[in-house]
């Protein structure tokens, strides 16, 4: 079961996702990032981030630690902006929080030159995305931190935000669990990743009983779906291993080179542009940051 830990001090909250979590020490001392039950994505959100970051953990894939956090609003009484003290306010209580990796930087298509990844290693990334239809692990937003960084370790990936995964969990009467995504445009797709040989490996792995014990780590109040939570359990289990043995019909293989995405990418801001004003084409992307400001820590978005 995932561990329980009590917030003792709040540190900063983080707005580069939209549920803005927080970075929060503990009585274990450890440092976390939290994502709060009272946030605008809804507790299906934590929902996901649990089942899907722990079975990439069972895979063996590198996962922060996942904690439950008690969070009393009032230690982060001295921030300064209403909205997230709102937020706080609306998430006393248990919450969630993810090991805080020090120094980790968002993983981008840019370093591709020079950060390499295992075709195995990025098929087994996707083909978890794939069972899970995480649709938020894209060239636009990897959702990967690339840690440590100081040279005391080579530096590895580590996947982050789950929390637009289980896309069935939202229409529990009308999925399909054959259901193939689009993923053309996951983050890893010019490492040419082995997903067959990643099926091979891990769906014989995912078993009923590995999902039930997974998904008995979602705390009871965060299950709503259904008349009790054993039987929200019970959906999880049954449609997650539904899709597994139905890997052959989703299974993504079609992914467009670098040029190829490079191409659509300039077609589709060369339409974006069409029809604006000459002064507003040359307005710079205020949201963009360069590279040098893109250090971080360990986030959910």
């Amino acid at each position: 079961m995932l561990r329980e830990v009590t917030a003792t001090r709040y540190i900063e909250p983080l707005r580069s996702g939209g549920s803005v979590p927080g970075v929060v020490e503990a009585d274990d001392l450890g440092t976390y990032v939290v994502k709060f039950t009272g946030s605008a994505q809804g507790r299906k959100a934590l929902v996901a981030e649990v089942i899907v970051g722990e079975l990439a953990r069972a895979l063996g894939l590198r996962f922060p630690e996942l904690v439950l956090v008690h969070f009393d609003p009032a230690i982060a009484a001295d921030e300064p902006h209403h909205e997230v003290r709102g937020l706080h306010t609306a998430s006393a209580g248990v919450n969630l929080g993810m090991d805080y990796l020090p120094g980790a930087r968002d993983f981008t298509p840019e370093m591709a030159k020079t950060f390499r990844v295992d075709p195995l290693e990025a098929g087994r990334i996707v083909w978890l995305d794939a069972l899970t239809a995480n649709v938020d692990r894209t060239v636009h937003s990897s959702n990967l931190m690339i840690w440590p960084t100081l040279g005391v370790a080579p530096p590895r990936l580590w996947l982050i935000d789950h929390g637009a995964a289980l896309v069935f969990h939202h229409r529990w009467d009308g999925t399909d669990p054959a259901k193939a995504y689009d993923f053309r445009h996951h983050a890893l797709g010019h490492y040419a990743p082995d997903v067959r040989a990643a099926d091979a490996e891990l769906a014989p792995r995912v078993t009923e009983g590995l999902l039930r014990e997974i998904v008995a780590e979602v705390p009871d109040p965060w299950l709503t779906d259904f008349a009790s939570p054993g039987e929200a359990r019970e959906a999880y289990v049954a449609y997650l291993h539904a899709r597994v043995r139905a890997s052959r019909q989703w299974l993504p293989t079609d992914f467009p080179s670098r040029e190829e995405l490079a191409a659509e990418e300039a077609l589709r801001t060369a339409r974006n542009q069409q029809g604006r004003p000459a002064w507003l084409r040359q307005v710079p992307d205020l949201h963009g940051k360069p590279a040098a400001e893109q250090d971080g820590a360990v986030h959910l978005g």
